[in-house]
């Protein structure tokens, strides 16, 4: 199932930035994963690429630094607004 916001997009709502970091983020490792196994798939069809590895590194680090800064910033803890009573109105039985 596909993460999705319900609601108004609202930039200024905290918990919205957060939800919008955390897509940044898993698009961002969506990226790296496919963009990183395709070198090193062509690096052991071709040739060797010396400063893969290094580049390898580089990218995973700052996805990790991304990672960190997600959680950092994420929002304070709330409670739940409830927009259904958990408990039906009992009536009176006659």
């Amino acid at each position: 199932m596909p993460i999705r916001w319900y609601g108004p997009a609202n930039p200024e709502d905290p918990i919205y930035r957060h939800f919008s970091r955390i897509v940044n983020l898993t698009l961002h490792a969506g990226v790296f994963a496919a963009i990183n196994s395709g070198l090193w798939f062509v690096q052991g069809m071709r040739h060797p690429w010396e400063h893969l590895a290094w580049v390898t590194d580089i990218w995973f680090t700052l996805l990790v630094v991304q990672l960190i800064t997600v959680i950092a910033q994420r929002p304070g803890r709330t409670e739940p607004v409830a927009t259904t009573p958990t408990h039906p109105p009992q009536r009176d039985q006659p």
